[in-house]
Parts: C-alpha cells; sequence; structure tokens
C-alpha cells in the first residue's frame, strides 16, 4: 500500500494513477478520515498524559476523592474516543489498501492493446505453419484433458511420457540459471493466510476472483510463489548489509481464470493448475530500478537459451495491476497464430508489498521498508507451447532444444 504521507502531499498524482490503471479510489474520503483520525489520535495522546500525570501524583500517597473522580471521568473520556477511533481505523485501512500503487511518468497510457514494444529477438520466419501444441500432443497421447475433466473438471489435464520430461528438464534448466545469478532455490507453501494473500497485492475476494479459498479456514491455494515469497519475511527488520535477497520459488499455480474460454485460451495456455518458477527479490530503495533491469535480462537469457523467438513490451498502466509500478512482459512468437503471446513478466512493485506485510530494513540509524521485484521464469503452461510450436518440423517432429538435452536423458527429439 502507500504512505498516507505520500498520498497527502502527491494527491493529484496518486488520482491521476490510479485512474490511468482503471481503478476508483476516493481519495477525497480517504484523507477526510485520516484528518478525523490524526485528531482523535492527537485527544487520545492527550488524555493518556493526563491520566499518566495523574498516575504519577497518586504514587505519592493516598489519592483524595477529587483525583479518584478525574481519573474516572478521564477513563471514560478515553474509552469514548477509542470507540470513535475504531471504525475510522477500519473504513480509513479499507481505503488507504485499495489505492494502487503510482506508475513513472513514461508509462504507456492506454490498455493491452498499448503495450509497447522494447526489443525483439530471434527468427520468426517460417515457411510452413506447424500443428499447434494441442492438436499435436493429443495425436500422441501425450495430454489428456477429457480425462481431467473427468477427475477434476474442466481445464484439468493429465501430462505424459516426454511432455513430463520436457517440463522437468526445463524447470532444472531454469533452477540452474537462476542459481548461477545468485538466487536461493525455494520450495514453497501451497496455502497461505489471508493477509499474505492481500499482502502481496491478492484477494480472495470481489468481483474478479482468482483466488481458491479453503472453507471455513483462513487458507488460500497460491496464483504463484510470489505470494508465499513476498510473506517470507513478513514483520522483520532486515540488515541492510544482507539485501538484496534473492528467490526462487518453485511451486504450482492454482487460477479460478483457467475457466476463460476463446481461440487464446486452448490447451495449456490458460489452465487451473500449472507449475512455475518464480523470482524474487527484496532490494533497498534505490536498487529497485537497477534490479528490475537485470531481472528482464536474465528471463531474456532462459528465452535464448531455449532459443524461443521472442520480444520484450513495456506494459500500459491500464493493463497494470494495483501492485505494480513497473512491468515488462516477454512474449513468445507463435508460428501457429502468427503473431506474439504472453511468456513471462517481471514487475517491480516498490514499496507496496511491503508496508502491507510490515517489511522493513535498517542501515545505521535508519529503518525504511524495503522493496519487492517479482518476474516468472519458467511457466510450464506456455514453455511447452513455445517449444513444440517453434521447433517442430513438417513432418510434425519436435526437437528438444540443445540446452534441454543433457537434462532430458541426451534426447534430441519429444
Amino acid at each position: 500500500m502507500l504512505d498516507i504521507r505520500f498520498i497527502r502531499e502527491n494527491t493529484e498524482l496518486v488520482e491521476k494513477s490510479a485512474s490511468q490503471k482503471g481503478y476508483k479510489v476516493n481519495l477525497q474520503k480517504l484523507l477526510t478520515l485520516d484528518d478525523n483520525r490524526r485528531k482523535l489520535l492527537a485527544e487520545i495522546e492527550k488524555l493518556r498524559a493526563e491520566r499518566n500525570q495523574l498516575a504519577d501524583k497518586q504514587k505519592a500517597g493516598q489519592p483524595d476523592a477529587q483525583s479518584i473522580e478525574q481519573g474516572k471521568k478521564l477513563k471514560e473520556s478515553l474509552g469514548q474516543l477509542e470507540a470513535q477511533l475504531g471504525p475510522v481505523n477500519l473504513e480509513f485501512d479499507k481505503l488507504l489498501r485499495e489505492a494502487p500503487n503510482v506508475i513513472p511518468d513514461d508509462t504507456p497510457e492506454g490498455s493491452e492493446a498499448d503495450n509497447v514494444e522494447v526489443k525483439a529477438w530471434g527468427d520468426t520466419k517460417t515457411d510452413f505453419t506447424p500443428v499447434d501444441h494441442l492438436s499435436w500432443a493429443e495425436q500422441r497421447g501425450l495430454i489428456d484433458f477429457e480425462r481431467g475433466a473427468k477427475v477434476a473438471g474442466n481445464k484439468y489435464y493429465f501430462l505424459k511420457g516426454s511432455l513430463v520430461e520436457l517440463e522437468l528438464a526445463v524447470t532444472q534448466l531454469g533452477m540452474e540459471l537462476a542459481k548461477k545469478h545468485g538466487f536461493t532455490p525455494m520450495l514453497v507453501p501451497h496455502l497461505v493466510n489471508t493477509r499474505t494473500l492481500e499482502g502481496a497485492g491478492f484477494s480472495a475476494k470481489g468481483e474478479e476472483k482468482q483466488i481458491y479459498k479453503v472453507e471455513d479456514e483462513d487458507l488460500n491455494l497460491i496464483a504463484t510463489a510470489e505470494i508465499p515469497l513476498t510473506g517470507y519475511h513478513t514483520d522483520e527488520i532486515l540488515a541492510a548489509n544482507v539485501l538484496p535477497l534473492k528467490y526462487a520459488g518453485l511451486s504450482p499455480a492454482y487460477r479460478v481464470e483457467g475457466g476463460a474460454y476463446g481461440k487464446h485460451n486452448k490447451g495449456l495456455f490458460r489452465t487451473h493448475q500449472f507449475n512455475k518458477l518464480e523470482l524474487y527479490v527484496y532490494c533497498q530503495p534505490e536498487e529497485s530500478e537497477g534490479w528490475h533491469q537485470k531481472m528482464v535480462a536474465l528471463e531474456e537469457e532462459f528465452c535464448q537459451l531455449l532459443e524461443i523467438p521472442y520480444r520484450v513490451v513495456r506494459i500500459a498502466a491500464g493493463d497494470l495491476g494495483a501492485p505494480a509500478y513497473k512491468k515488462f512482459d516477454i512474449e513468445y512468437y507463435s508460428p501457429v497464430d502468427k503473431s506474439y503471446r504472453e511468456l513471462m513478466s517481471c514487475s517491480n512493485v516498490t514499496d507496496y508489498q511491503a508496508r502491507r506485510l510490515n517489511i522493513r530494513y535498517k542501515a545505521g540509524d535508519k529503518t525504511e521498508f524495503v522493496h519487492t521485484l517479482n518476474g516468472t521464469l519458467a511457466a510450464m503452461s506456455r514453455i511447452p507451447i513455445a517449444i513444440i510450436e517453434n521447433f517442430q518440423d513438417k513432418e510434425g517432429q519436435v526437437a528438444i532444444p540443445k540446452a534441454l538435452q543433457k537434462y532430458a536423458h541426451d534426447q534430441t527429439h519429444l
């Protein structure tokens, strides 16, 4: 969330950023509540100071009737003010949490269609149109959505044979690359409490519910390892000399959005469950922009190792989620669709998540909130598609990228 002092001093910027992102936030009501809250707190502190002074006097000897009566009135007045403060605080906290992160001035305006290409890599020229990944895999008995639906429902699937080996190989290569860049491998809880979920900027409620909630328990299935990795240092004060902290979290991702239909949601591209390798960084504020660039470069390095043609796009304001300050996507080229499709993303969230979960660092006498960043290195719902489409020959054989072959028992084809 944003610092209320920042909102007070930069109301127009916060209002403009929220509007560009497509969020409706009643900042005037928030600021009015903030004024009321501060007045109540000042009055409460004043009465508490008077009560403490009275208590100190009474320690010297037997309190007289006037002091006892004064103490009763102070207690009654304090109780009334604290009763008033409770609901004001609740509404204030709710509105403060609804305010999205601000965005840089150079953020492209508009929605998804207005995302801006930053660079492109790889050869996108093909002399034939390959078979789409779902048809290719079903013809070979390597994927089974029909039986997945039988045991779990629509958009669940069984993966078999060489596609399982491909996923394991991609995971191993991705983790080795992350380790090479100093990221610590992590296996994370697949369930988190609501504080962690909402602290990371996700919600189990709302019109666009995307999180599976466990009924009658304060537990939610994670949509990405970003969520538990955000909560890992909740309520901690980190030493400045341990930053940056870099984690590579491996986990399934569970998403309600898998129920979406349409041309671009066929097969693996959008499902209720898939495995994912997520990069996460905690750093000092002045370092977050640099780490954002490094993480995008690491994602590019992985795409180049896999020889997947791609482009990097800067995400427009209307396509940014509430926590993101700045975001890039990496999109692979689809020779089936003759267009680019999302493969990875990388976001600088600044101190938005850290404030919600009280994650700070100490340098000398200074204690500040850390900045956090997250990036998808390998979503197993997308990378196999990119490989099947880009490494398929006219006979339907799919070559395994050279970088993966040592993790795939030296096999050269799926």
